[in-house]
């Protein structure tokens, strides 16, 4: 037995009965999916159910699982404390997710609770699920501050330890969506809000869970979402498995996104369009090659061969690559070539990833515990063409070359921050050493930024 489904479901308080007092019937729609939820759960007879919340012992570089053999909470700062969930834990599960996790590098494991209670993102959950089953064990994990891709690899091992146990496991997200759909929610309004919930519900609804690593940090900050990390959680556990995905139902009548959706698993994801969702974390060829490319360096000390089965354009095309690396926001590094100096894009992927990891002189070189959390970005610079003036310039869509004699400094396009011609031309000629009243020369070129 595995991994047998996944839901992500929402965590408003007042839909307990006892709490809402009737208020709960404005958000009927998330009552009727959870019920729909409970019983589907009941219908996959789990032993084991994992309780992903964001509400959980949390640490900016720990992900937290709940330790002990059983747990108790109630909803009294609800003001109904005689409404309480108590679970029994499957110490053998987390157990074996902790070694998972050490194995794999990821800072994951059951030190540092420092409240054993279980918290509201659990227990709404567990709510509606007991009164359909209540005959399974749970596994409660927390969120952390590190990078969606590290909660996604973790998701990962919440799947193959599944597998090891050998236990019929379900995986429940909780989390809210957007606090930030209305003037007069208690969050209020911003314009980010409507549209993270758009993006996250139609990953929902599509099925392509991965698309959700595609979401800038600054981006959802400004939704206000609590939800994220653990649907990236589930998003990793169901890697690899062709899904039934089902939308619920969404709403957000008080300016705050409740979502419930549901994830049957119906066998294992072998075909093309998984093959092309790259390494793990919806990554194309060129950035998997990127990352390939580094870890086999950082592990092994030798440069990685061509591997087989890259595209022609891989291959067979010359040009100028620029390889970034970046934990969460944060540059790591960053290392390129203006113009092509190997026979093709791969090895120049290769030879630039290897650099930017282990030689950008503004960083120490990567360390293998750092290999888990690395973002990469690829950009393929176009040829360069000369301008006469600024105004031929445009920062978002074009890169700048600037020279004088043999100084050269590029700039990349697309950069926060970098929002005018001025700036654009200033940095680089920082970058190349020439003084703002020396003459110098402008070309600028198009890049396809790989991601």
């Amino acid at each position: 037995m595995a991994l047998v489904g996944g839901f992500i479901v929402p965590h408003p308080p007042l839909i307990i009965p006892q709490i809402g007092r009737g208020q709960e019937q404005k958000i009927q729609a998330t009552i009727d999916g959870y019920h729909s939820i409970g019983k589907a759960v009941a219908a996959l007879r789990p032993e084991t159910i994992v309780i992903l919340t964001p509400h959980s012992v949390a640490y900016a570089d720990y992900i937290h699982i709940s330790p002990g053999r059983a747990a108790v909470g109630d909803f009294g700062m609800f003001g109904s404390p005689q409404v309480q969930i108590n679970v029994d834990y499957d110490q053998e599960f987390a157990d074996q997710l902790e070694r998972l996790s050490e194995q794999q590098g990821i800072p994951a494991g059951t030190d540092g609770e420092r409240n054993p209670r279980l918290d509201h993102g659990s227990m709404i959950p567990l709510y509606f699920i007991n009164l359909y089953c209540n005959d399974y064990k749970a596994v409660r994990i927390s969120i952390s501050g590190l990078p969606l891709s590290v909660h996604y690899r973790f998701g990962e091992l919440i799947a193959r330890a599944a597998e090891v146990a050998g236990k019929r496991i379900v995986v429940v997200a909780s989390g809210d969506l957007s606090h930030k759909l209305k003037e007069d929610g208690p969050y209020g309004f911003a314009e980010e809000g409507p549209a993270f919930d758009q993006r996250v519900t139609d990953v929902m609804r599509t099925g392509n869970l991965h698309q959700l690593l595609d979401l800038s940090e600054s981006f959802c900050q400004a939704a206000a979402e609590c939800g994220l990390r653990p649907f990236v959680m589930l998003a990793g556990a169901l890697e690899g498995k062709a899904i039934d995905p089902r939308l619920l139902s969404y709403e957000g009548p008080f300016g705050v996104g409740y979502a419930v959706a549901a994830f049957q698993i119906t066998g294992s994801n072998t075909g093309q369009e998984h093959a092309q969702s790259g390494a793990k974390c919806g990554e194309d060829e060129y950035v998997a090659l990127a990352r390939m490319a580094l870890e086999n360096y950082v592990r092994h000390r030798r440069m990685l061969p061509k591997p087989d089965g890259l595209s022609r354009e891989l291959l067979t095309r010359r040009a100028g690559v620029f390889v970034s690396l970046h934990v969460g926001e944060q540059l790591r590094g960053c290392i390129g070539t203006i113009a092509p100096t190997t026979g093709c894009v791969a090895e120049e992927i290769i030879r630039n990833a290897v650099s930017a990891g282990m030689e950008d002189p503004r960083f120490a070189p990567v360390s293998e515990d750092e290999l888990p959390y690395l973002e990469y970005k690829v950009d393929v610079l176009g040829d360069p063409e000369p301008v006469e003036s600024k105004e031929q310039l445009d920062p978002k869509r074009y890169g700048v070359i600037v020279s004088a004699g043999r100084r050269r400094g590029l700039l990349l396009p697309d950069l926060d921050g970098v929002d005018t011609a001025e700036e654009q031309l200033r940095i680089a000629c920082l970058k190349a050493g020439i003084a703002p009243d020396e003459p110098y020369q402008i070309s600028r070129f198009e890049v396809v930024r790989h991601t």
